[in-house]
């Protein structure tokens, strides 16, 4: 790491985290962030097996947050949260105090309640300025292509968005014929189910980060579809938007078929766009003409993919997951050091607004009425 790498702090994201593994690569990928101390587990061994597989020493890790806190806040300049949801808002409380940056996995917080003991922790200045949350999928270029084109009018008038992120999780069998299981947490639903904290989080943020318009209202329906007992697996959505734009949800872990079918459609009065994430390379585009056609991150007439940031190796090897990660570390980076690439970064009011949502959603799905968004 160079020396000016920021001193990051890892809570949670030990070796049997579903996530730990990606944060660590794309934190360092290019060179911003430099791992520094980290809590990984409560458990010990898993704790001190974490670090030393990516070479942290071994006096700068713990096993709880309140020592890590306690020992290493005064040297370093960001803390990471990767613990489970359920564990967010007791760990952000605490971490409010030390002043550092704080950057938290999706989702922030389980229900609004959350969010608003968690705002009142970060209210004093700077601290609401401190916080972010990691929506990896707005660090694809070609993602962010789409939002520039759109900003620009390409599509004409937004009316119409069509978005989607269906898994098989529930679904899927393992070779002994079971499927596998998901952790404890993730198998009770609370005011906001937790399909949605897992996928929903994610499809509102994507919505609002490409046509900067926010859910007006909501009519939602749910099922349970996998073999997951007691949670909804499945849920389908209509939204009214500001600006009057239409939005339809479809997200859930019952869907044959797909690992992570990430699709993002959006419609205008003069053009229309997709994105898959299977295809991350490709924007593929229609206009008012009837012309059809695709470009790709090296397109000499792109707005935003074809920057160097975004070309870490030339055009037919395609980035992907762990570039995206790495290019949202890089803007958090820029904003922590130079108060720059604030628009590609995500805070309170974002974690907010998305909660908001999928709490209107659960209550629709409960009375099967439209319900406004508050």
């Amino acid at each position: 790491m160079p020396p000016s790498a920021l001193k990051l702090g890892f809570i949670g994201g030990g070796l049997n985290s579903a996530v730990g593994l990606t944060h660590q690569i794309a934190a360092r990928m290019d060179g911003h962030f430099q791992l520094y101390a980290g809590c990984f587990s409560r458990n010990r061994e898993i704790s001190a097996a974490t670090g030393a597989a990516w070479g942290v020493e071994a006096q700068r890790v713990f096993d709880s947050p309140e020592s890590l806190l306690a020992n290493e806040s005064d040297k370093l300049d960001a803390l990471l949260i990767l613990t489970p949801t359920p564990a967010h808002r007791d760990i952000l409380l605490q971490c409010a105090k030390t002043g550092l940056f704080v950057i938290c996995e999706k989702a922030l917080a389980v229900d609004m309640r959350e969010i608003a003991a968690i705002e009142a922790a970060f209210s004093a200045p700077p601290g609401r300025e401190r916080l972010f949350v990691t929506y990896n999928y707005t660090g694809y270029p070609m993602i962010r292509e789409l939002r520039a084109r759109i900003r620009q009018g390409f599509l004409g008038k937004i009316q119409q968005v069509m978005v989607e992120m269906p898994q098989e999780g529930f679904l899927r069998k393992q070779a002994d014929g079971a499927i596998a299981p998901p952790q404890a947490w993730r198998r009770q639903d609370g005011a906001i189910q937790t399909v949605s904290l897992d996928l929903g989080v994610h499809l509102h943020q994507l919505v609002k980060y490409l046509t900067a318009e926010s859910p007006v209202n909501v009519y939602a329906t749910g099922r349970r579809f996998g073999e997951v007992d007691g949670i909804l697996d499945t849920i389908h959505c209509l939204a009214d938007y500001t600006g009057g734009v239409m939005c339809n949800y479809w997200y859930g872990k019952a869907a044959l078929g797909y690992r992570n079918g990430l699709r993002i459609r959006v419609f205008g009065s003069r053009g229309a766009a997709e994105w898959q994430q299977m295809e991350p390379e490709c924007l593929k585009i229609s206009d008012d003409r009837g012309w059809q056609f695709a470009v790709d991150r090296t397109h000499p007439d792109n707005l935003e993919a074809s920057k160097p940031r975004y070309q870490r190796f030339k055009a037919g090897h395609p980035a992907g997951f762990m570039e995206a990660f790495a290019n949202y570390y890089t803007d958090l980076a820029a904003w922590i050091t130079e108060n720059k690439n604030r628009e590609h970064v995500f805070g309170l009011e974002w974690a907010r607004e998305g909660a908001a949502f999928l709490e209107s959603i659960s209550r629709s799905i409960g009375s099967k009425t439209i319900v406004p968004i508050h």
